[in-house]
């Protein structure tokens, strides 16, 4: 499993699922510059958190036109794994590849701290090490993570299991207070409906050791690996 990590200017958390991919994982990646307009050979893409161009416009709004976002595009449209992750998670919201969009938390305060999520759906590639309902301890770090959608969209999301996490108390119950910045339904993360596409605003990459407070994260990225057969399959 050959991962990519793309770098926008503004990117910030590249090296971090630099880190958990090669040093923890032991899996192959690369960097791959913004400016590239050829992903072939890699068999998952991340797109990581930061301010990519500045935020400038809106989060995400400017990094959509990036010469490699049409080669990414093309990747998931081959079958290819993406995942965004919160600034990350904004720009595939931005350039069409997930429904939605990301505002500005409804505290209309940054929030940077640990939140709990609840696993939807297991049946993909993205959480093929986990349990459906499985809970995770994972953390946070955004200004504009307040998912939105209309009502037939979520509706959709809903109906066709692809809302994959969903911010909890730590015993799985969804409640207002475990939701930190005013997503609809609670959401954290949701796939396309081909399943090949995640975005999610929580950091797995910020939570696969446990010298940095946790490890949950290690189970996402672990399951894009091991998940690869179920991969094989959405192609």
């Amino acid at each position: 499993m050959k991962f990519g990590v793309v770098v926008f200017p503004g990117t910030w958390s590249d090296t971090d699922c630099f880190h958990a991919i090669d040093t923890v994982l032991h899996e192959p990646v690369e960097y791959i510059w913004h400016r590239q307009t050829d992903v072939q050979g890699f068999d998952c893409i991340v797109l990581p958190g930061g301010f990519s161009y500045g935020d400038y416009l809106r989060t995400g709004a400017i990094a959509k036109f990036a010469p490699v976002m049409t080669a990414v595009a093309e990747h998931a449209r081959r079958g290819g794994l993406v995942i965004g992750i919160c600034n990350g998670f904004q720009i595939l919201c931005e350039a069409g590849l997930l429904p939605g969009a990301l505002l500005r938390n409804q505290s209309l305060q940054f929030r940077c701290m640990w939140t709990n999520l609840r696993t939807e759906n297991a049946g993909t590639p993205f959480t093929s090490s986990l349990s459906r309902g499985q809970v995770m301890r994972v953390p946070i770090s955004h200004g504009d993570g307040n998912y939105y959608a209309d009502d037939a969209t979520l509706k959709d999301l809903e109906d066709s299991g692809r809302v994959v996490f969903r911010y909890c108390e730590a015993d799985g119950a969804i409640t207002p207070d475990a939701n930190p910045n005013g997503s609809l339904h609670n959401i954290a993360g949701i796939m396309n409906e081909r399943g090949n596409v995640l975005g999610m605003m929580p950091h797995p990459e910020r939570c696969c050791e446990p010298l940095l407070g946790g490890d949950d994260g290690r189970l996402i990225l672990e399951s894009i690996v091991s998940g690869a057969g179920v991969a094989a399959g959405l192609k």
